[in-house]
């Protein structure tokens, strides 16, 4: 991992992920970033790209205020257009690929599921982060397999910084970061509150200092 990129995934904190079309959208995030979310994921499965570019865009602007990294889901070339990192899944194409149209400075994330082979060769492959899920049900993707405490405990050998996603609450939050999450990835949670900065900031203070971890 370069410099710029281990800089900008320095510390540990809250990983917002969008929740798709909606009206409010450039409203919801910023109430996330003033909540006090440290990455944000632009997560969009609909075909609109015109729109989807303008979105990616203003939201892009939005987290270089906020001194916040985006993150666009899946497309990789829709991340090159704005200048954001990217968000790999197992069916999204590969680390090298991606490096080689957004650059050396681009973060680039990958979905281990819960394969601590997948996480080994994807951190071999020039991931900046590894991330693991479902923690938990989840009303994002209920039907994602279950993601061990124990892939978290093993993954923290290779280095990176570790995302847990699925099902995830302040509430049972607390074996997840016991067991080496950096960042914790929440989209219902957050982006389904009816009071999105407050949401964000509950997560947000399980990283303070209090707790052992650094926001």
């Amino acid at each position: 991992m370069n410099l710029a990129t281990q800089h900008r995934l320095a510390g540990k904190g809250v990983y917002a992920i969008t929740d798709g079309p909606r009206d409010d959208l450039f409203a919801a995030v910023e109430a996330a970033l003033a909540g006090g979310a440290r990455l944000l994921q632009y997560r969009d499965k609909t075909k609109d790209a015109a729109r989807r570019l303008a979105e990616a865009s203003e939201l892009s602007s939005i987290c270089a205020r906020y001194d916040a990294t985006f993150i666009v889901n899946d497309d990789v070339a829709l991340a090159a257009q704005v200048g954001a990192g990217v968000h790999l899944g197992r069916e999204d194409g590969d680390v090298a690929t991606a490096r080689a149209a957004l650059g050396e400075d681009a973060v680039i994330g990958v979905s281990c599921y819960n394969s601590i082979e997948r996480a080994r060769e994807l951190a071999s492959a020039g991931a900046d982060y590894l991330a693991f899920g479902a923690m938990y049900p989840s009303t994002t993707k209920p039907h994602a397999p279950h993601a061990s405490l124990d892939v978290l405990r093993q993954a923290a050998a290779l280095g990176l910084p570790m995302v847990a996603i699925g099902g995830i609450t302040p509430e049972n939050a607390p074996p997840v970061l016991d067991a080496g999450a950096d960042y914790l990835a929440v989209v219902s949670a957050i982006f389904a509150a009816s009071d999105i900065q407050t949401a964000t900031r509950r997560f947000a203070n399980l990283f303070d200092a209090t707790h052992g971890f650094s926001a």
